[in-house]
């Protein structure tokens, strides 16, 4: 009969039928599940941190164009503000008209229409 070197695998095979398929991957002892167990909950942590980071990214990212269109509007908005203070004056054209070029309305008699063919 030939004779192996090792001797705790021929110990093993006349001791033990099958091994169960726990200790085929190391996990058959509580201290080991446990150890897998706590790798498994870094890992999907791990892959947690990763996936918020990303998020936060995207999110910032929005926040930052949310934030130039809103100055984008105020630029926008205080143009009309002036726009409108600088049209909107009632009868501006016609008191400048009258106070430094010495205009004055015409009487209906003096307005003479002029027809275009």
């Amino acid at each position: 009969m030939p004779v192996s070197k090792n001797k705790n695998f021929n110990n093993k095979q006349a001791g033990t039928a099958n091994p169960s398929v726990l200790d085929w991957l190391g996990i058959g002892s509580g201290r080991s599940l446990v150890l897998y167990l706590m790798l498994a909950v870094l890992l999907a942590s791990g892959l947690l941190v990763v996936r918020t980071t990303h998020e936060n990214r995207f999110a910032f990212n929005e926040l930052q164009e949310l934030r130039d269109s809103a100055n984008q509007l105020d630029v926008q908005w205080g143009q009309l503000l002036l726009e409108q203070s600088t049209f909107g004056v009632d009868g501006r054209i016609e008191n400048k008209a009258i106070e430094q070029l010495n205009m004055q309305v015409p009487q209906i008699d003096n307005i003479v229409m002029v027809k275009h063919d």
